[in-house]
């Protein structure tokens, strides 16, 4: 809804004088809502986003332009977009019937041309956005991403739409040996490293479980988790070879990032724990 103010002015030889201020609203016919269909994201995620344009009028409007901005921000002197547009992903329904796929320049800003809202009717675009480096995945992070919609002889309007970074452990686990040539009866140490790339520490509530089945079988074997024995926090069968970790008994610390100056791009040092077992072959 928006307001508008008017006043007149009389002029005559003797003077000039003006009238009261009239004051009238405009009822907005055609409305935008943007939503996110999933609310967080981590760095390499896809967004879908759908548009949904109302028209409450009598007459349809034609020859709709919509952008999106894919979240830009300022960075220094330059805008960054940490979304890119995912080739071929528009669908475009006209009171929930598919319609053949409108123009797209996947930009930034992306532009979908031709748009359509019938009479009493409503236009829905779905379209997928992936995240890039430029996405902050920091635990404050977040894409605040504008859809306008103009053309068609109205005034341009907006909605916006906030997803934050999500506030949870990501992880990766690598396994060696070394060394890689044993001579029978020798000892081997199978180290695994786990690495956390999220926001979040893996604390014991996550209840973090490593598990293998040795092949060839090792016996006497001793354990460790960051340097320091592990006695007590594992199962070991010396007949079958299988080793499990106590579950909440390996806990890993969250990422940190960190902006590149120049570039705009975050950069991510995992957090690590690294647990180790030696025994004989």
């Amino acid at each position: 809804m928006a307001t508008f103010t008017n006043q007149a002015t009389l002029s005559y030889t003797g003077g000039t004088v003006s009238s009261n201020i009239t004051t009238g609203e405009i009822l907005e016919v055609l409305s935008v809502t943007k939503t996110a269909v999933a609310d967080t994201y981590a760095v390499g995620d896809e967004i879908t986003y759908a548009i949904q344009l109302l028209n409450a009028g009598t007459a349809p409007f034609t020859g709709l332009t919509l952008t999106d901005d894919l979240g830009a921000y300022t960075f220094g002197t330059d805008t960054l977009q940490p979304a890119d547009y995912v080739e071929g992903s528009v669908r475009y329904f006209l009171n929930g019937v598919l319609q053949p796929a409108p123009a797209v320049t996947s930009g930034p800003p992306l532009s979908i041309t031709g748009l359509t809202v019938p009479a009493g009717g409503v236009a829905t675009v779905l379209y997928t956005v992936r995240t890039n480096g430029f996405a902050s995945p920091a635990v404050d992070g977040t894409i605040v991403n504008t859809a306008t919609v103009s053309g068609g002889g109205i005034t341009p309007i907006t909605a916006t739409e906030t997803v934050t970074a999500s506030g949870t452990p990501l992880l990766e686990l690598s396994k060696s040996v070394s060394p890689s040539v044993v001579a029978e009866n020798g000892q081997i140490t199978y180290t695994f490293t786990i690495e956390n790339r999220g926001n979040t520490e893996a604390a014991a509530t996550d209840s973090i479980t490593v598990t293998d089945t040795f092949n060839p079988i090792l016996s006497d074997i001793t354990v460790a988790f960051n340097g320091t024995a592990f006695t007590g926090n594992y199962t070991y069968d010396e007949t079958t070879g299988l080793f499990t970790t106590t579950p909440g008994a390996i806990t890993v610390p969250a990422a940190t990032y960190t902006q590149d100056p120049t570039t705009g791009v975050w950069q991510i040092t995992p957090g690590v724990a690294t647990l180790t077992v030696t025994g004989t072959v």
